[in-house]
């Protein structure tokens, strides 16, 4: 009876062990970690100010680097090691703030001239010209943005004429959640068919310029709050900085207050700042059909 209920204990442990081993995989596909979900940020706004060919992981090893260099460079004429070791991980953020800030005005312009690119689908496909066709025109006539992504599109499509995966190729050149919603539109259009198209565009152009429109008008009315914000939050840093080329003031924080005192000052900043950026935040898209 012992060995039976021994022998039954393993087996469940086993099933066990092999329904969770399955469980966790099936999690681990559909929602990455947040690891994996910061990568993949960084890698869409790298190719969106242009360095694509860059891999994500150099920008946490650029930050590391400037933290060191600004950390040694304050430490060295004052030999203070807490505003050193403070001032260096505030540094460490800028690479990933400055990344983050030129990919979301980027985001933000090509948000300006969908519309514009939508129009001059929907006047090709009047004119005659099929949907491939009235894309690859966008290299010539489309917004200037635009045109080095579509004249990559137009390359892949006259190399392999095949829509579907020139299409997936555009999708990771544009890394734009607007992009993504405009081309599986155009790719469900091209597969299902139909004679809505021409309606199809001009109501998503309509939507478009509307949600611009707004965005811009809210982001206007609120950016000098945000400014003024940022500016609240790097003044202590600054001031921090600053002093840190005295060695008598350096050494006042090289000590267990000064570092509570630092922590302490960081702390509140960042909630702080966060709570700003909460209350002030707009909806922002995300790039859900890659």
């Amino acid at each position: 009876m012992t060995d039976g209920a021994f022998l039954g204990l393993m087996a469940g442990l086993g099933l066990l062990a092999i329904w969770w081993s399955m469980w966790e995989q099936e999690e681990s596909q559909s929602r990455p970690g947040p690891v994996a979900g910061l990568l993949d940020r960084m890698r869409d706004d790298l190719v969106r100010v242009g360095l694509g060919t860059v891999t994500p992981a150099a920008v946490p090893a650029l930050s590391a680097g400037l933290g060191l260099v600004v950390a040694a460079a304050v430490w060295a004429p004052s030999g203070a090691v807490v505003p050193a070791l403070a001032l260096g991980l505030v540094a460490s953020l800028l690479p990933m703030m400055v990344l983050r800030a030129a990919a979301r005005r980027r985001t933000t312009a090509l948000r300006e001239v969908w519309p514009e690119a939508v129009d001059h689908i929907a006047s090709a496909i009047r004119a005659g010209m099929s949907l491939p066709e009235a894309l690859v025109q966008l290299s010539r006539k489309g917004p200037e943005q635009l045109q080095p992504a579509f004249v990559e599109f137009s390359r892949d499509y006259q190399a392999s004429g095949d829509f579907s995966n020139s299409l997936d190729r555009l999708k990771v050149r544009l890394a734009d959640p607007v992009g993504d919603r405009i081309v599986e539109a155009l790719r469900i259009t091209r597969d299902v068919g139909g004679t809505d198209l021409g309606i199809l565009l001009r109501t998503l152009s309509s939507f478009l310029r509307e949600d611009a429109r707004t965005r811009s008008e809210l982001e206007a009315r609120q950016s000098w709050t945000i400014n003024a914000a940022r500016l609240a939050l790097a003044a202590p840093w600054i001031v921090l900085a600053l002093m840190s080329t005295r060695p008598q003031a350096a050494q006042a924080y090289d000590s267990t207050a000064g570092l509570v005192m630092i922590l302490i000052g960081g702390a509140v900043s960042l909630v702080a700042y966060r709570v700003m950026l909460m209350i002030a935040r707009l909806p922002q898209d995300e790039r859900v059909l890659r």
